[in-house]
């Protein structure tokens, strides 16, 4: 009588097993903390099943490519980037203990970068709520300043450094245009509207009472050029004291800017001029 064949190991238990094995090592020879021990094993219990689900049996099957298609993966199931980068680590750890164990010859792991981390973008105002800060009573020169500076941010779209280095001799009145000069000083024109050009002129005959007029469009009272974490507290003491139910930043007005013009024109590639980027997305 013929003797029954043994059954067939579970395609998956070499990843299983040497992810096991390495766990091991690293709990009882690396002296790694049960806190980190218990983070690598649930990045490679989710990498194991990942290459369950791809019909990868064995290590040897394991390369480059099938590392890269598992970092994209995790990034289509919304894994964030930060997390991605940790399960990657704890794939170097892995294999570069198998090598060492010669289970296995090659890093498949070399050069696999998780995708960059974006934080995410701020929630833009609507039309209402930039009406709601725009409308500062100028009651004294500080409050013209700032209604100026606020009007500029939403009429240009300008990042907060941009604005706080502009100079009168950028400003062309006549036009309604100011140039910019942006990130690796690479000069744009973009448009100033109507309102932000009569409050820039109010905010100019006050500079232009003192002794010595500056050359900086927005300045302190005795003249000094206002940076940017002065401008940031600005902005967010005016959203407050307007009533807005969110601490607004400058950057929060240079979205509102984009997303405005967005919806009204529908010109994506006039936007990204305007903001001076390659894309939205930044």
């Amino acid at each position: 009588m013929k003797a029954e064949s043994a059954p067939e190991p579970d395609p998956a238990s070499a990843i299983d097993q040497a992810a096991a094995d390495f766990l091991a090592h690293a709990r009882d020879e690396l002296d790694l903390s049960p806190a980190t021990c218990s983070a690598y094993r649930r990045d490679l219990e989710r990498f194991a099943s990942w290459c369950a689900e791809q019909d990868i049996t064995c290590l040897d099957a394991v390369d480059n490519v099938a590392v890269r298609s598992f970092a994209a993966s995790e990034h289509r199931r919304g894994i964030s980037p930060r997390s991605i980068q940790r399960r990657l680590s704890a794939l170097r750890r892995l294999f570069g203990y198998l090598r060492r164990e010669q289970r296995v010859k090659g890093d498949p792991v070399a050069d696999v970068r998780a995708p960059r981390y974006r934080p995410p973008l701020p929630r833009p105002l609507d039309v209402d709520q930039v009406l709601a800060l725009l409308d500062i009573p100028e009651e004294d020169e500080l409050a013209t300043r700032d209604r100026a500076m606020l009007e500029m941010f939403y009429a240009s779209g300008l990042r907060v450094s941009e604005l706080a280095g502009l100079t009168w001799d950028r400003l062309d009145v006549q036009q309604g245009l100011v140039r910019v000069l942006g990130k690796g000083r690479k000069e744009r024109v973009v448009p100033v509207g109507r309102h932000a050009l009569a409050a820039l002129e109010r905010w100019r005959r006050i500079q232009m009472a003192q002794a010595t007029a500056p050359t900086r469009i927005f300045t302190s009272l005795k003249g000094g050029g206002l940076g940017v974490r002065a401008i940031q507290k600005r902005v967010a003491y005016w959203s407050d004291r307007q009533g807005l139910d969110q601490r607004v930043h400058p950057h929060q007005l240079r979205h509102s800017f984009a997303s405005h013009i967005l919806e009204s024109s529908g010109d994506l590639r006039a936007v990204q001029e305007l903001l001076g980027h390659a894309n939205l997305s930044t």
